[in-house]
């Protein structure tokens, strides 16, 4: 049996036919799209993966002052007597318990006593000790969201449904066909996403934790300070060190996108479709035909003619050669019939190309049509 192609069934077939047909056919194409799927905001991620590094920057060089407690003591119980502690002496000698007027040595009761310490309670560290805390807290949230929607299913379903019927001269010829489509694996491919962006976030939370265990943090988480809220004062080092432009960066996008933005697609569509789809599918249905009618009988009969005319036509055609040059060889005949076949063939095969070639083109024309409305 000669492989069916389907190209050849087009070309052996009459082109007025198709066109007939095509031009009778009576359908009904109605689609059907069931749409449901989840958009994660994970954007934060990126945003603190990035700026940890300069907060950490912070951590390891913080802002600092030295505060001076002053203190009227007893000379005994004195640590460091220094200048000041002098011209505090001299501006209140009531202090001064005697003075050698042999040696000029003064010997006071009292003196004041100056203690230094570096306090970390700035503004600056104070901004970023509650940078620190809203992390946490929008972490923990956007968390518990992604925990709550691990079992959610996306679901995404197309279905066709496809009547047509058409005459031609000898037959009543209808199609039913039906054909849907359903994303598979859907639950498990949204667990597996889930689970990706907790694994990240479990990292940013490790992360953040060793921010917490730095010292400065520390210090000022046994203070119990008040957090910083905003308006936020521009100071020099908030305005000019880049670790504190990040970390304000941060500081923004944590206020702005404090409500989670996963968003929620859901699609339904039933409809009767009119265009392109429609066509295409007519044009379907009519290529069904034709194979259909590759099984008929009366078809293959006449395909058994077409041999039996072929032979008929190439005797006749080599019996007048033969009778117009009795002297040509079987050669001279073959070489004859071949150049002529070559330019005939030539001929053929350039025109079959060609319609492939406007076949193909408008098919691709389809296709990516089709490829755009569905993104």
């Amino acid at each position: 049996m000669r492989k069916l192609e389907i190209f050849d069934i087009y070309e052996n077939t009459n082109k007025e036919k198709l066109q007939k047909f095509i031009d009778g056919v009576d359908s009904n194409l109605r689609i059907k799209v069931e749409t449901k799927r989840d958009i994660k905001d994970i954007e934060w991620i990126e945003k603190m993966e990035e700026t940890i590094p300069y907060i950490d920057n912070i951590l390891r060089s913080p802002n600092r002052f030295i505060i001076n407690e002053e203190e009227i003591v007893k000379i005994e119980l004195a640590r460091k007597i220094t200048v000041d502690s002098i011209k505090h002496l001299s501006k209140n000698t009531n202090f001064i318990q005697s003075i050698d007027k042999k040696t000029g040595d003064v010997r006071p009761s009292k003196i004041l006593n100056i203690n230094k310490e570096e306090s970390y309670d700035t503004y600056e560290n104070r901004l970023i000790y509650t940078l620190i805390q809203n992390m946490k807290l929008f972490v923990d949230r956007r968390k518990r969201t992604l925990e709550e929607d691990v079992n959610k299913q996306n679901k995404n379903d197309k279905k066709l449904d496809y009547k047509a019927l058409t005459e031609t001269e000898k037959e009543k010829v209808e199609i039913n066909l039906s054909l849907s489509s359903s994303l598979s694996d859907s639950q498990k491919d949204t667990e597996q996403e889930t689970n990706e962006i907790l694994n990240s976030i479990k990292d940013i939370e490790q992360r953040i934790t060793d921010l917490t265990s730095s010292e400065v943090y520390k210090i000022i988480d046994k203070k119990h300070i008040s957090l910083v809220r905003e308006p936020i004062k521009k100071t020099n080092v908030i305005l000019k060190n880049v670790n504190f432009q990040y970390a304000m960066k941060l500081w923004n996008y944590l206020r702005d996108n404090f409500d989670d933005k996963t968003k929620n697609i859901e699609e339904n569509q039933d409809y009767i479709e009119q265009g392109e789809r429609k066509q295409l599918f007519d044009e379907t249905f009519m290529l069904q035909y034709l194979i259909l009618k590759t099984l008929d009988q009366d078809e293959a009969e006449t395909e058994g003619t077409k041999q039996e005319i072929k032979q008929a036509i190439l005797e006749q055609m080599v019996n007048s050669l033969v009778d117009m040059d009795q002297d040509l060889t079987e050669e001279d005949l073959n070489k004859l019939i071949a150049n002529k076949y070559e330019i005939i063939k030539y001929k053929k095969v350039e025109a079959i190309k060609e319609i492939q070639k406007i076949f193909r083109t408008h098919i691709d024309k389809y296709l990516n049509k089709v490829e755009k409305e569905e993104q």
